[in-house]
């Protein structure tokens, strides 16, 4: 699969990366969503909110030379995983409904958020393992 992605596909992956990263923007109500902190205050504070912003102009930058920074992509593939693997484990711990009943933007966020992350944490693998094929 790896070898059949196309280089504007590529492109176009990291672009909506970076888009879904700053849909962000949307749940928090430009930061004024006091619900999505509360339920985890440590991850998405309003500064860790504004970090998943940064992540996706991140994205977006190299968007159209990803072959040029093979090793930012490895970055982002962990990044991703990371992000993934802190939903899973808020999932776990905590109860959608609860942030539903508070604010539907909060709760749609934290029931999808993790699932991006996973979605495109592959997709940075994909395109990582294809860059490394490449230079080897």
């Amino acid at each position: 699969m790896t070898m059949t992605m196309k280089s504007k596909t590529i492109t176009k992956g990291f672009i909506i990366a970076g888009l879904m990263n700053m849909s962000v923007l949307v749940f928090s109500k430009f930061f004024s969503n006091p619900v999505i902190s509360e339920f985890d205050s440590d991850v998405m504070s309003n500064f860790g909110l504004l970090m998943i912003v940064i992540w996706g102009l991140a994205y977006i930058s190299v968007a159209k030379n990803y072959y040029n920074v093979k090793w930012l992509v490895a970055v982002f593939v962990v990044e991703k995983f990371i992000y993934g693997f802190v939903w899973i484990r808020w999932m776990l711990n905590n109860s959608v409904l609860d942030v539903f009943a508070k604010d539907k933007l909060a709760g749609i966020f934290y029931a999808t958020y993790g699932v991006n992350d996973w979605l495109f944490f592959i997709f940075f693998l994909l395109v990582y393992i294809r860059l490394r094929v490449k230079t080897n």
